[in-house]
């Protein structure tokens, strides 16, 4: 903290997660690009989150960050806040019929847990990056399942510090959106499922990797799918046919292997993934007349922006 000025979060209390000021983000994300956190805190667990947000000023901006694998962190950081969930969030707990998971459990450790435990149900969740809190947040979904599928509630704190539990009816789920209430922090969730022979789970989840690692570029530095799909249409057969396939800029390219899908090839800047994903929207604007949205959240100030 500087010694001629307190800065503006000099007001929270003692916590014991890790507060870091200027904190480097790019590491922690799956595209490995962006700015550093004005504020970082990681609250060690859900009690921790709730001193902090208690104590935030409301006219703190706040940002949330889970697996940072469906984001892109732009070049100039994020201002305010920045809370990550770290290991007080990641437990995973086992009942006859579903599990109790924290928010910051990744989707694959979920869906493992499950198959061990002769749960099925889940194995959609292996084919997904990510962790719980950001996958309920979008209703993400894979191979023929998604979060509204299975979820039965989720424990949510508001800006105040408030906790409680919400329905999945209550949240309104739909494809790719959830009704979170405005400012609202997943912190844990029930997903429920069936008791099947853990050989049959295993096999099905086996399955769903095994496409994932044929279809996708998994082992890129990527973010997961780029862009929604268009009602009745795909985005990837889209890109692909607007002639994207391959598209670079600078070291920002759009995977050959999945189009709906954009790469780090080394030293690809945030603003140039942005950049590349627009122009891939523009083309297909131009060719087909149809807007992509894009999936993959963009957070942040650009370089170079006051």
């Amino acid at each position: 903290m500087h010694a001629t000025a307190a800065p503006w979060y000099a007001a929270l209390p003692p916590l014991r997660g890790r507060v870091i000021a200027d904190a480097p983000l790019a590491a922690g994300t799956w595209f490995r690009v962006g700015g550093a956190a004005e504020l970082l805190v990681r609250p060690a667990d859900i009690e921790d989150l709730v001193t902090c947000l208690s104590a935030a000023s409301p006219e703190w901006p706040v940002t949330i960050l889970g697996a940072a694998s469906n984001i892109i962190i732009r070049d100039g950081g994020v201002p305010g806040l920045v809370v990550k969930l770290g290991r007080g969030f990641s437990t995973v707990g086992i009942e006859p019929d579903g599990i109790i998971a924290g928010a910051a459990a990744l989707d694959g450790t979920i869906s493992e847990h499950a198959a061990m435990a002769g749960l099925g149900g889940l194995e959609f969740l292996s084919g997904i990056p990510g962790s719980l809190g950001g996958a309920i947040a979008m209703n993400a979904g894979a191979y023929g399942n998604d979060i509204r599928a299975v979820l039965d509630w989720a424990e949510i704190i508001g800006p105040d510090g408030t906790l409680a539990r919400y329905s999945a009816g209550e949240l309104g789920l739909d494809y790719r959106h959830a009704r979170l209430p405005p400012g609202g922090i997943v912190v844990r969730a029930r997903l429920h499922a069936r008791p099947e022979d853990q050989a049959l789970v295993i096999a099905r989840m086996d399955d769903i990797k095994a496409q994932r690692e044929a279809t996708q570029p998994v082992r890129a530095r990527t973010g997961g799918s780029t862009f929604r799909n268009p009602p009745g249409h795909k985005a990837w057969q889209l890109i692909d046919q607007a002639g994207c396939r391959g598209m670079a800029l600078g070291d920002a390219q759009v995977s050959e292997k999945h189009c709906n899908f954009l790469i780090n090839r080394g030293d690809a800047s945030a603003a140039d993934l942005e950049a590349l994903g627009e122009a891939v929207r523009e083309r297909v604007q131009e060719v087909f007349g149809i807007e992509l949205i894009w999936e993959i959240k963009r957070i942040g100030v650009p370089g170079g922006a006051e």
